[in-house]
């Protein structure tokens, strides 16, 4: 194998694996080190650069980053299956216990004269408009409803996420400068296109829930709802009670949400009902176990047949009893058991099955074009449609996903925007923005606390099931106190913290492959990477995880470290008696619209990284 090149960003962001999973690349161990020392605002501002709504995401985020996360791998908990580190709810912690952050937003610049308009308030919209205006762009949006926030605010609910936190962190955009136009509704792109702006975002959603045509469908409408919608007509007020007996079709975190709902809103007896098996569904692990833990069966393998119904009275539903089978390529197929079907009576039913967009406001004339499946044709990375002023993202551009994926989706595209409107490439991208620096004070101490915490992962309080159920504004989950974010913070392994390699020191007495806990360095004989990786001390089976492989050493041999389970516990670095190896924090920081994403010649080339002592 080739010497490892560590001064490509990708190198050391791949190993701090929480970064690398979340779609806004948020700097996490940075974060939960500064929630660790009682620093709750600057976390607070590392996760606003990022993912720009860090105490709404702090209690709805899906959490990629948290099944990358190392202590799932390198955990022993007595049998049980290791947990993470708590980092969506950690971030939660520095919203909750911040101080004032306005004084710290940024300053705008004079205006650039270039007008750009967003259509949609949700995530993605709201990102563009808070990277573009800082820097000088006039930015309008416009939202059909009263308030700001797209899906967030009309599809998650209020138990889970208040209002007031929507409000801050909606208001914190809007107060920059944007031009915010609520209860606007854009219904023809071209109009939108005679107006004069210099570009346009589409940050509309997919505001289209999926129906279920099934006999009796029509017959018994009244008593039928699509998820999505009810789930709006619940956030405004107008829906106020269900009935006793509610069905919830569906496996994602919409029907979730749907089904802990109706719970508060007076059904007693809520069941979800599923066609696929229990862990297939779509629904976040957290999710489901949350409407289980509120009384809320759910039902797998069930395939609706029918809406029963009397004289147009919902009665109930009718369900074929399916199984799955998998062919040698693992595609499913659902096979009826021939089991008897199965009558489950309900007085309402809410139909979460998926959600698609709908963009009957853009003529289909006017440049954009369109695949198979209604989307929109984008250039790669870039979030530009065949019109090239116009741009798309988050549920609008790739179909329905989540928040973070929004966010990340906007940071793209304003800086896609920006380049375009400077007359620049819009698919040369930025590099981003990294560094290492040695974290040595002293000859073996670091300014990092490097012990492996063995604490488990600690689990957050809730509101009494009494309390919770009796109304649907009352938050469910109170997030950490103080102490209790201190003592899951340390549960962080510091993955940015590398063990970087300086051949030239080493004088190969072996000591830091005797000391490893996780005997995941290796001195041998080179080779190619496959046969690399089975004559390791510990065989490196992980292969998305790269080896770090230095040069050829005096003996001949090359020093191998497996990435994948190192603990970043810095005994390497303690224990070498010539500095050769040193403990330095990687910090990435992704290039957002302003200068530098202009910069062609960092936008050409991957930047070396710089290392400071």
């Amino acid at each position: 194998m080739q010497a490892t090149n560590i001064t490509n960003p990708a190198y050391f962001h791949k190993v701090v694996d929480c970064q690398w999973a979340c779609p806004a690349h948020t700097p996490v161990p940075e974060y939960i080190r500064l929630i660790g020392q009682g620093r709750y605002t600057d976390a607070y501002m590392i996760n606003w650069v990022s993912n720009v709504f860090p105490g709404i995401l702090g209690r709805t985020c899906d959490r990629p980053c948290e099944p990358a996360c190392r202590r799932g791998r390198v955990e022993e908990n007595n049998g049980a299956k290791p947990e993470p580190v708590a980092i969506c709810r950690l971030k939660r912690v520095a919203a909750d216990f911040k101080d004032d952050v306005k004084a710290r937003m940024p300053t705008v610049l004079p205006p650039n004269g270039k007008r750009v308009a967003c259509v949609g308030a949700g995530p993605a919209s709201l990102t563009v408009a808070r990277d573009l205006v800082p820097q000088g762009y006039a930015v309008t949006v416009f939202e059909g409803e009263s308030k700001a926030g797209g899906f967030v605010r009309t599809q998650i609910p209020k138990f889970r996420l208040p209002e007031s936190v929507l409000d801050e962190e909606t208001g914190y955009i809007l107060d920059l400068g944007v031009d915010f136009r609520p209860g606007q509704r854009i219904d023809s792109l071209k109009t939108l296109l005679g107006e004069g702006y210099d570009a346009i975002f589409i940050g509309s959603g997919a505001p289209r829930g999926r129906d279920l045509e099934a006999p009796g469908r029509k017959e018994a409408a009244a008593h039928i709802h699509i998820g999505i919608d009810w789930l709006m007509s619940v956030s405004f007020g107008h829906i106020t009670t269900t009935a006793e007996r509610v069905i919830v079709l569906g496996g994602g975190n919409t029907a979730m949400d749907c089904c802990r709902s109706a719970r508060r809103m007076g059904g007693k007896d809520v069941k979800v009902i599923v066609r696929s098996g229990f862990e297939e569904m779509k629904a976040s692990p957290w999710e489901k176990e949350d409407a289980q833990h509120e009384g809320i069966p759910i039902l797998n393998y069930h395939v609706p047949k029918s809406f029963e119904h009397d004289n147009g009275k919902l009665t109930g539903m009718m369900f074929e009893i399916v199984r799955a089978e998998y062919d040698a390529k693992g595609r499913r197929s659902l096979i009826p058991t021939g089991e008897p079907d199965v009558f489950v009576s309900c007085d309402e039913v809410l139909v979460a099955v998926g959600q698609e967009n709908a963009f009957t406001w853009i003529e289909r004339d006017c440049g954009i074009e369109f695949d198979k499946w209604g989307l929109p044709v984008l250039t790669e990375d870039t979030f530009q449609s065949t019109l090239p002023n116009v741009f798309f993202g988050g549920d609008s551009a790739y179909g329905p996903k989540n928040i973070i994926t929004a966010v990340a989706h906007g940071h793209e595209a304003a800086v896609s925007i920006d380049r375009l409107l400077h007359g620049e490439d819009v698919t040369q991208r930025p590099a981003p923005m990294v560094n290492l620096m040695s974290q040595k004070m002293g000859i073996h101490e670091w300014s990092y606390k490097n012990a492996v915490s063995n604490d488990v992962r600690f689990k957050v309080p809730w509101t009494t099931a009494e309390k919770a159920l009796a109304s649907i504004k009352v938050e469910v989950e109170l997030g950490f106190d103080a102490a209790t974010a201190f003592k899951e913070a340390s549960r962080c392994l510091n993955c940015d913290v590398q063990t970087v390699f300086k051949g030239n020191l080493c004088i190969e007495c072996d000591a830091c492959e005797d000391i490893c806990p996780m005997d995941c360095i290796t001195f041998t004989t080179n080779g190619e990477e496959a046969d690399l990786r089975t004559r390791l001390k510990a065989p490196a089976t992980h292969a998305e995880q790269d080896l770090y492989v230095s040069g050829g050493l005096p003996t001949g041999r090359v020093m191998v470290k497996d990435e994948d389970v190192c603990l970043h516990c810095g005994f390497c670095a303690e224990r070498c008696p010539t500095g050769a190896w040193d403990m330095q924090k990687f910090l990435l920081n992704t290039t957002q619209a302003g200068p530098r994403a202009r910069d062609t010649k960092s936008a050409a080339a991957h930047p070396n990284v710089t290392e400071a002592a």
